[in-house]
């Protein structure tokens, strides 16, 4: 009787104890939102993103942020007006939450909930796909968020009095690395 606890007990502590806490740091990033307009497509990259990721008790907290400013659409004026349209001088960063479990130890299809924050609103979106490609120490994160203007009460910037499309999704692409 005494053997089959100690058995029974290792079997359910070792997988407790194998899950060790570790920190994860963003070493790098391409952001990209697309915007859709009948006149032209455009898009705007940032590499300026940092983040952190935090494990513990056997799950990952993800913290990403990057300022609105950073993103370039090769036309300043347009960046400019971008800034402005998304009051990005009043809220300056879009934020990231989420949280991954530990356990994820081969390539995969992960799925995400995530919480952004941008232009002073909080948006969830649930269930996002996101591919997950180990590299040595490093993990790639690649994936797109369906974000829009309607989410974060963002007024559609038009052009020739026509707004653009209220769908602005932002692809990402991140590299993160154990600390």
């Amino acid at each position: 009787m005494k053997r089959r606890l100690t058995i029974t007990f290792l079997l359910v502590a070792l997988p407790v104890f194998a899950q060790t806490d570790a920190q994860w740091v963003l070493e790098q990033s391409t952001l990209t939102y697309h915007m859709s307009h009948p006149m032209h497509e455009v898009s705007g990259i940032s590499h300026a993103a940092k983040g952190k990721g935090v494990c513990q008790a056997g799950q990952c907290d993800f913290l990403i942020a990057a300022p609105v400013k950073s993103f370039d659409s090769g036309d300043s004026n347009r960046d400019l007006h971008m800034v402005e349209a998304t009051r990005g001088a009043q809220f300056p960063m879009v934020i990231v939450r989420t949280r991954f479990p530990q356990a994820l130890t081969t390539d995969a299809m992960i799925f995400a909930d995530l919480e952004l924050q941008f232009a002073g609103q909080t948006a969830h979106y649930n269930h996002v796909p996101f591919q997950r490609v180990n590299q040595g120490n490093q993990v790639q994160i690649s994936g797109t968020v369906p974000a829009t203007c309607s989410d974060f009460k963002i007024d559609r910037p038009s052009f020739l009095t026509v707004p653009i499309k209220n769908e602005i999704p932002v692809r990402v692409e991140m590299t993160w690395r154990p600390m």
